[in-house]
């Protein structure tokens, strides 16, 4: 794979990680923005992770791959977690919260996480559904031939939309709201269609990294008359993985392959010219921006009153000064933010954290 085809994809995660923190906007919008973004940006990570997927032979012990995957996602979750939650939990006694059953309650919500966690940790629900698809297809790949692999795939997509439809159509109800009756830990359910996404990322490999003008053309044409038609109230369509709103099987993959396919296009092509060095930056303070953006929004919506365009720039300066911070600062902050790599502490140098 060459330098430039690399550079796409730090870009193309850039950008995507951008439509992240616009898509937690809190405020109203006037058109659908929000609903545009849903359709793929996260369908988006998951094919990109399955793109550079690499599977195992049946003799290699699956060990070491768990391990790393665990260390690059899992210790993060973990950092943030506890930070988030430590000065949350600060100031809500500062401000006089003294009840202990609070505290038990809430932090009990967090263990679950998955869709029960809300505001700050929105986004923590992503991190352990992506460890455990990726956890679940490196299965399938190591112990199982390519049709079973795909009869599997089949079957969890089947589940994953009649588990949908349960929610939208017979329970009813916001799916925010209705999804949380369905007890489960971590969104370990939303591993049913996620690792459908990912596969697409694995199996249509050469097609993606090499995406021709015909199709990026039509894939392109047929984006755009969707975002029309939705702007005309014409295409009634929507999308979320964490509150599982998927209750259109062949939408489902249509929609979000054919906005994937246009936006990797794009970046392909731009950056046969230019580095795209913004979007570059961005891609490397990606996980800080992920983890820390909405509680940055918590904070500064107290004493600004902004729109979209101040919101983004301002989660985004934010979470970006924050990210250069960990890492320069504070002790161990590169491996804390995934680099599994970098200097570690004691704790971590233990035959269980070593790859």
């Amino acid at each position: 794979m060459t330098k430039k085809r690399l550079a796409w994809v730090d870009v193309t995660k850039g950008f995507l990680m951008i439509l992240v923190v616009v898509g937690h906007f809190p405020g109203d919008l006037d058109h659908p923005l929000l609903q545009y973004i849903y359709w793929f940006h996260m369908p988006a990570f998951f094919v990109l992770s399955g793109l550079f997927f690499k599977p195992i032979s049946k003799d290699e012990p699956i060990r070491k791959a768990v391990k790393k995957r665990f260390m690059q996602l899992m210790i993060p979750y973990l950092f943030f977690l506890l930070l988030i939650t430590c000065i949350r939990y600060v100031l809500a006694f500062a401000y006089g919260n003294t009840d202990i059953s609070w505290y038990v309650q809430d932090f009990s919500t967090l263990i679950i996480g998955g869709r029960y966690a809300r505001g700050s940790y929105g986004v923590f629900w992503f991190t352990t559904v992506l460890f455990f698809t990726y956890l679940l297809f490196l299965l399938l790949t190591k112990y199982l031939s390519r049709f079973y692999q795909f009869s599997i795939l089949t079957l969890c997509y089947i589940i994953a939309h009649i588990q949908s439809y349960f929610i939208i159509d017979v329970i009813g109800g916001a799916s925010d709201k209705t999804s949380q009756t369905i007890p489960m830990l971590w969104n370990l359910d939303i591993t049913l269609i996620t690792v459908v996404y990912f596969a697409i990322g694995y199996y249509a490999k050469d097609l993606l990294l090499h995406i021709q003008l015909p199709l990026w053309t039509v894939c392109t044409i047929n984006a755009l008359l969707a975002m029309r038609l939705t702007w005309v109230d014409q295409f009634d369509y929507h999308l979320s993985l964490k509150f599982i709103h998927y209750n259109h099987a062949l939408l489902d993959l249509i929609i979000p392959f054919i906005f994937i396919i246009a936006i990797f296009g794009i970046f392909q092509f731009i950056t046969r010219f230019t580095p795209f060095k913004a979007f570059h930056f961005i891609e490397m303070q990606s996980v800080t921006i992920m983890y820390m953006h909405i509680s940055v929004d918590k904070q500064m919506n107290n004493f600004f009153d902004y729109g979209l365009i101040g919101y983004t720039v301002l989660c985004l300066g934010i979470s970006i000064t924050g990210s250069i911070v960990i890492k320069k600062f504070i002790p161990y902050g590169l491996f804390f933010i995934g680099d599994i790599h970098a200097k570690r502490p004691l704790l971590f140098k233990g035959k269980l954290f070593t790859t």
